[in-house]
C-alpha cells in the first residue's frame, strides 16, 4: 500500500473499537490459556513496558513495519522477534513517552519523526512479569535506522502486504519457557518467526488493519 494511502486511514485507525483478546487468542500459545486465576493478583505487581508498531514509507513510498531481533542473552525473550520498546523508565512521563523513548534508542528513529496514532490492548507477559502496552504510530519520512548493538541484533523491515497476508499465519515448533518444545500460531515475516506475545500483539494490529482496508 502506498503511504499516502495509509495516512489517509488514521481517522479510521483511531476511532475503529479495539478487537482486544478476540485478536491476541488467535495467536496465542495454548500454555497461555492455563494460567491460573490468581496470574490476575500478580499482574497488579507487574513492571511496566511499552512498545511501537511503528509503520513508514520505504524509498519506493510503500507502507512499512519495522521488527527487531533482540540479541542472544541469558534470558526468556532471547533471540526473539519483537517490537521496539522497553521498560518505563523514571524519567518517562507516561507509557507513550516510553515507547518513542524506546524506538529511538533501539532503532534511531529521531523521537521528533515518531507520530502516535493510539495505543491498542494491552498483554501480561508472565516469565518477565511485565505487563506491555502497544502503541500504532508512524514515521513520516523513510527512517535511516541505526540498530542498539547492545540490544537488537537485526532490524527486520515488513511490507505492509506480507503483513496482511494470511499466508504469513502458520504453526511452529519453538522452546519456550514452559516445556522443552511445543507447537505455536506464529507469523513467518521475511524468514523469521515470530509468536507469542509479539505474535498476539501483532494479531490485533492486524485485524485493526485488515478492517480499515478491506470494511
Amino acid at each position: 500500500m502506498n503511504f499516502d494511502d495509509f495516512i489517509k486511514l488514521r481517522p479510521k485507525i483511531e476511532n475503529i473499537p479495539l478487537p482486544a483478546e478476540a485478536s491476541q487468542v488467535k495467536m496465542s500459545p495454548s500454555f497461555r490459556a492455563n494460567l491460573s486465576a490468581d496470574r490476575k493478583i500478580e499482574i497488579k505487581t507487574a513492571r511496566k513496558a511499552a512498545v511501537m508498531a511503528l509503520f513508514y514509507p520505504n524509498k519506493a513510498h510503500e507502507t512499512m513495519l519495522v521488527l527487531i531481533l533482540r540479541n542472544t542473552y541469558k534470558g526468556v525473550h532471547s533471540a526473539q522477534i519483537g517490537f521496539p520498546g522497553g521498560k518505563l523508565e523514571p524519567e518517562d512521563d507516561s507509557l507513550k513517552t516510553a515507547a518513542i523513548r524506546e524506538t529511538f534508542e533501539e532503532v534511531g528513529v529521531p523521537e521528533k519523526h515518531i507520530e502516535v496514532w493510539r495505543e491498542i490492548t494491552d498483554i501480561y507477559i508472565e516469565p518477565s512479569h511485565f505487563i506491555v502496552q502497544p502503541f500504532i504510530g508512524i514515521a513520516g519520512k523513510t527512517p535511516k535506522f541505526i540498530k542498539q548493538d547492545a540490544e537488537v541484533d537485526a532490524i527486520i523491515e515488513v511490507p505492509l502486504t506480507e503483513f496482511l497476508n494470511e499466508k504469513c499465519v502458520v504453526t511452529k515448533t519453538v522452546t519456550t519457557s514452559y516445556t522443552t518444545k511445543m507447537d505455536v500460531p506464529a507469523f513467518i515475516f521475511q524468514g523469521y518467526v515470530v509468536w507469542g506475545a509479539t505474535a498476539m500483539m501483532l494479531s490485533e494490529v492486524k485485524d485493526i488493519l485488515k478492517e480499515v482496508c478491506y470494511p
